[in-house]
Parts: structure tokens; sequence; C-alpha cells
């Protein structure tokens, strides 16, 4: 059953963003972005729990452009993406989060860090691959037919930076100079874990923890992933 609270509507880089929050509004602020095909109560086993006490933490987590409640758009790159989410915890009055990102949320929330590194306290990659172009290319999706929670023109789009990212992502690594944990999905995750490797040896100050989980690492294993993530923010 889903326990989430609703969704509200926040004004956000030209677009209209729907987001849940969990936990008291002087705690902590901490923002959750969620994997391709997903929205913001993907995270909402982890959201009760970091916003409980003994240490509750303001929990925010936005529906990315595409997905959920969000508006769809034209333009569905992830730098755009990562300026929505910038946008939103200025309208929120955010000042510096711990920001956690799962895979497609993974990489908005890097190149979160690289273009405003003030907006992120600590960053959290839950396996995300590196950015490096796949060879041989991803195949085009097929639309699996039906009336889908998110735009398919989102996920035409992703995938082509998928395939090619923009080599200024992985030039930028050096600028991601907060605390970061990469959580690696272990041997199951669809994920080359090899890139998720590779992705944490390029950030200057990150660490790799794997969860032998696969590429659901926080739905899998959600003790575990806890376990290792309110480690890392307590530091």
């Amino acid at each position: 059953m889903d326990t989430s609270p609703p969704p509200y509507a926040v004004e956000a880089n030209g677009i209209t963003l729907a987001c849940r929050t969990w936990g008291p509004t002087d705690a902590p602020p901490v923002v959750l972005l969620h994997c391709r095909g997903a929205d913001g109560t993907d995270w909402t086993r982890i959201a009760e729990r970091l916003a409980a006490p003994p240490r509750p933490r303001r929990v925010y987590a936005p529906d990315l452009r595409g997905h959920g409640h969000s508006d769809r758009a034209a333009d569905y790159t992830a730098e755009t993406m990562s300026e929505d989410v910038r946008a939103l915890v200025t309208a929120l009055g955010i000042d510096g989060a711990d920001v956690v990102g799962h895979s497609l949320g993974g990489l908005v929330a890097y190149l979160l860090a690289q273009r405003h590194p003030a907006a992120v306290r600590r960053l959290v990659l839950e396996d995300v691959c590196a950015p490096v172009p796949l060879d041989p290319p991803r195949p085009p999706a097929e639309h699996p037919g039906g009336d889908l929670p998110f735009d398919w023109a989102m996920v035409r789009a992703t995938d082509v930076q998928r395939n090619t990212p923009d080599p200024v992502w992985r030039d930028h690594m050096d600028r991601i100079t907060m605390p970061t944990l990469v959580i690696g999905g272990g041997p199951t995750s669809l994920v080359p874990q090899d890139e998720v490797a590779l992705l944490a040896e390029l950030i200057p100050d990150a660490r790799l923890v794997t969860v032998d989980a696969g590429h659901l690492v926080h739905e899998s294993r959600p003790e575990e992933f806890l376990a290792v993530l309110v480690d890392f923010l307590d530091r």
C-alpha cells in the first residue's frame, strides 16, 4: 500500500514539478531522486525511515520531469533535469542538501553537484554507471503499449545520452568536491559494476560500497541500504 503523502506542485525551471515531503521542516534536508520510469513514491520506505526520530531529516522526493505528476516537456536532457532540481531546491528555500540519486536520478545528481556544488552537502549515487559510451550502443527501446506513468519521449532521449554521454560529464568529475558515497548493486545488477567502480574512481572524494542486491538496492535490501546511507550522512 502506498503510504506516501500527496504531492504538491512547485514551479521550477519553467515547468511544474510534483514533490513529496516527510519529516520536520527544520530538520536537515535530504533530496531523493528516483530512477527512470519511477517517481518520488519509489522512495517512500526510505523517506519514512529518514524522517523518523531519533535523528529526523526533512526529506524531499520530486518526480523528475516527464515522470509521475510532473510536467511532460520537449527537453529531456540530464543537464536540464539537473537544472530542474536546482530550481526546485531554490524555490523551496533549501540551502545545501544531502542528495541521493538512483540510476538516472544519480546522473542528474552528479550533474547537479558539478554545476552547482554549493547546492549539495553530501552526494550519494546508487548503482550509477560512469559516463562512458556504450559499445555496442543500446538499441532503441520498444514501447510496451498502453498508458505509461512517464513520457516515452523521455526514454528515447535518455537512451541517446546513455549511448553517447557528453565528454564534459567525465571531464568535470573533479568539480564534485563534496563527500560522495557510491553504492553498487553487485553482480546481479543490470549496470556493469566496473562502470560503477570507475565512477567512484573519477570523483575525488568518493567511497565505494557494494550491497549485493541488484540494481534496485534501496528496494531489495532497504535495511542494508539505510545502514550504509545513514552512516555516511551522519559523518
